[in-house]
C-alpha cells in the first residue's frame, strides 16, 4: 500500500494564494492592467490635442517662446541651449510625471484590496461554500492568512508590475514624439529621466504597503467573518459613529489630544491605510507640511523604506494583526450567515 504523501504548510499555503488569484483575477490582475492602459490612452490623446494645437498656433505666428517667434516644433533646436539647470529641472518634471503615469493602476489598488476584504470570508458564508472548504484538511488560520496575504502582497506586487509595465509604455510614448519632432530621446528623455529608480522605489514600497495597510485589512476581515449582512455598513460605520461620538463629546480632551488625532490615527487607519502612498502623507502631516515636496518629488527606496522606522506603522501592524486573529476566531466558531 502506498503512503499517503504529507503536504507541507507552505505547500498548502502556496495553492490557496493561487486560488485566491484565480476566483480574484479580474481585480487583481486585469483591473490594474486595464487602469494603467487606460491612462497610456487618455495620455496618447492628451499628446495629440496639444500638438495639433501647438502646429497650428506655429502656422499662425501665435507660437512664441522667449519672446522669439517660432515658424515650426523643433525641439532639437528648442533645447540646444538648455543650461545645466534647465536640465536638472527637465529631469525632475519627467520623473513627476513617470510617477503621475503609474498613479492609475494604485488607485485601482485601493478599491481592490478594500472590497476584496469585505467579501473575503462573508460571501464564503453567504453561499454556503465555507461548509465545503471547512469539509477539506485546511485550518481556519490557513484560509484567512492567505486571504490577509493576497490582500497584502498579491495585489500590491500584480499593480506594482502594471504601473511599471505602464510607466515604460508612457516613457516611449514621449519618447517617440520627441524623435518625430527632432530631439533625440536619449538626451532629453532617458538620459535626464530616473525610470529604474522610480520602478525600484515602487519594488521597496510593497513591504511598506503590506505592513501600513495591516490595520485596514485586519478591521475589514474581522467585519467579513462577523457581520451578518452588509458588511460594508458594519466596516464603515462603526468607526465613523465613533469618530462622531468622540468628537461630539469631546473624549480626547482626557488624553489632552484633539478629535482630530483620533479621526486621523484611529479612523483613517481602520478605513483607508490600503490607499497607496497614504503612509507618505501620513508622515508630511506629521511633520506639519515640511517635508511634504520632499515627499512628493523624492520617491527614492530610502525614501520609502523610511515608513519601516516610524512607531506608527508598527502599532498600526499590531493591530491589524490583532484583527487577523479575531477573525480566525469568528470563521472557526460561526457558520451561519
Amino acid at each position: 500500500m502506498n503512503a499517503v504523501k504529507h503536504i507541507s504548510k507552505a505547500t498548502t499555503m502556496k495553492w490557496l494564494l493561487k486560488r485566491e488569484y484565480w476566483e480574484n483575477r479580474g481585480g487583481f490582475l486585469w483591473a490594474p492592467l486595464v487602469a494603467g492602459g487606460v491612462s497610456l490612452l487618455l495620455t496618447l490623446m492628451a499628446i495629440i490635442v496639444g500638438l495639433v494645437a501647438t502646429h497650428r498656433a506655429a502656422r499662425n505666428g501665435d507660437l512664441h517662446i522667449e519672446g522669439v517667434n517660432v515658424n515650426g516644433l523643433d525641439l532639437g533646436l528648442l533645447t540646444s541651449r538648455l543650461s545645466a539647470a534647465d536640465m536638472a529641472k527637465l529631469a525632475d518634471g519627467i520623473n513627476f510625471t513617470l510617477l503621475l503615469s503609474s498613479a492609475w493602476p494604485f488607485i485601482v489598488l485601493a478599491f481592490v484590496v478594500f472590497f476584496y476584504c469585505l467579501g473575503a470570508l462573508y460571501d464564503d458564508r453567504r453561499d454556503r461554500s465555507v461548509l465545503f472548504w471547512k469539509s477539506l484538511p485546511l485550518s481556519d488560520a490557513q484560509t484567512v492568512l492567505s486571504k490577509a496575504l493576497s490582500a497584502l502582497v498579491v495585489a500590491p506586487v500584480l499593480a506594482v508590475l502594471a504601473a511599471i509595465l505602464t510607466m515604460f509604455g508612457f516613457l516611449l510614448m514621449i519618447s517617440a514624439v520627441v524623435l518625430f519632432h527632432g530631439g533625440n530621446p536619449i538626451t532629453l528623455i532617458w538620459g535626464p529621466a530616473s525610470p529604474l529608480t522610480v520602478a525600484a522605489s515602487h519594488l521597496s514600497w510593497v513591504p511598506v504597503y503590506a505592513l501600513w495597510a495591516l490595520p485596514t485589512v485586519g478591521w475589514l476581515l474581522f467585519c467579513s467573518a462577523w457581520a451578518r449582512s452588509k458588511p460594508f455598513l458594519w466596516a464603515v460605520m462603526v468607526p465613523v459613529f465613533a469618530g462622531i461620538i468622540v468628537s461630539w463629546f469631546g473624549l480626547m480632551k482626557l488624553f489632552n489630544l484633539n478629535a482630530g488625532w483620533f479621526w486621523g490615527h484611529i479612523v483613517s487607519r481602520l478605513l483607508l491605510s490600503t490607499v497607496p502612498g497614504s503612509d507618505l502623507a501620513y508622515r508630511a502631516v506629521d511633520t506639519q507640511g515640511a517635508s511634504l515636496q520632499r515627499l512628493t518629488t523624492d520617491f527614492s527606496p530610502a525614501n520609502q523604506l523610511a515608513t519601516l522606522t516610524t512607531p506608527e506603522l508598527w502599532i498600526g501592524a499590531v493591530v491589524g494583526i490583532a484583527f487577523i486573529v479575531g477573525a480566525i476566531y469568528l470563521r472557526r466558531s460561526r457558520d451561519e450567515v
